[in-house]
């Protein structure tokens, strides 16, 4: 086998070029969604689908979150029904315990709902942190970011501004850390303090009931509607994570459809 002679050089401009490209379509996205976990990847690809420009911002260099593993490392994923439907919906593979239990596997669920949301059109920025958002006239309109390796730099070099992307709405799918409601929280806007003691059946019940908008432009989903309404973890059950996900961006479709004259029209 003899591979072609494609030179370093243009290995290496093919990848600037299309990720510039990228990153320049999406400075501007009808939905940014911080946090690439169960929940937000299942809210990006149902946006997405519906046509809207998505772009999801992951602090990591891989996409899932806890998605890939179930709880002490052991990566068997736990689902009470109604979830065994959303995993039909994605094919992934199950086995049902009891009954309205059911089991997957980590690295099957996590690979093809990352894959769902690739083919519905959804773009990411990994390595990428959320250090603060784009607030005007009492609305959240983005987010500000920047490379998340640069946080780990010893202060004195780390003097690296961020750069902002702007949205119609942003998501926070960042999980117990809330990290996009935290820059609410510091100056005042939002008042919240953390989630409650385990308590499955309570928590997913709870945190789907309770996703949606906590301030003009920002939702939250996951585990951060957890950390914002102080209810109860779940632990390493996903039902709720998933349809968590479904309800924002059912929200957040009817929001924009209300508003149309919103939305974002240059598609990347």
């Amino acid at each position: 086998m003899t591979f072609y002679p494609v030179n370093e050089a243009r290995i290496t401009r093919a990848i600037s070029s299309e990720f510039l490209q990228e990153f320049g379509g999406h400075i501007e996205s009808d939905v940014v969604i911080v946090g690439a976990g169960p929940s937000g990847l299942v809210a990006a690809r149902d946006l997405a689908r519906s046509g809207l420009k998505t772009l999801v911002v992951e602090s990591n260099n891989y996409l899932g979150g806890g998605f890939w593993i179930g709880g002490y490392f052991m990566n068997t994923l736990t689902f009470r029904s109604p979830g065994e439907e959303m995993l039909d919906e994605l094919g992934i593979g199950y086995k049902k315990i009891e009954e309205g239990l059911y089991t997957a596997k980590g690295p099957e669920a996590c690979s093809k709902l990352i894959a769902a949301a690739c083919d519905a059109g959804v773009k990411f920025l990994q390595m990428t942190k959320c250090d603060d958002v784009v607030c005007r006239q009492g609305r959240v309109e983005g987010v500000v970011v920047n490379w998340a390796a640069v946080s780990a730099l010893p202060r004195a070099i780390t003097c690296v501004d961020p750069v902002a992307l702007e949205a119609r709405v942003v998501v926070d799918a960042t999980g117990h850390d809330a990290r996009v409601c935290q820059a609410l929280q510091k100056r005042g806007i939002l008042s919240y303090g953390e989630c409650g003691a385990m308590d499955i059946v309570a928590s997913e019940d709870a945190l789907v009931e309770k996703t949606g908008e906590v301030y003009p432009g920002l939702y939250v989903c996951g585990m951060s509607v957890a950390t914002v309404f102080a209810i109860p973890r779940m632990g390493p059950t996903f039902s709720g994570m998933l349809y968590s996900g479904r309800k924002v961006a059912g929200i957040i479709k009817d929001k924009i459809a209300a508003g149309a004259a919103d939305v974002c029209t240059v598609k990347a």
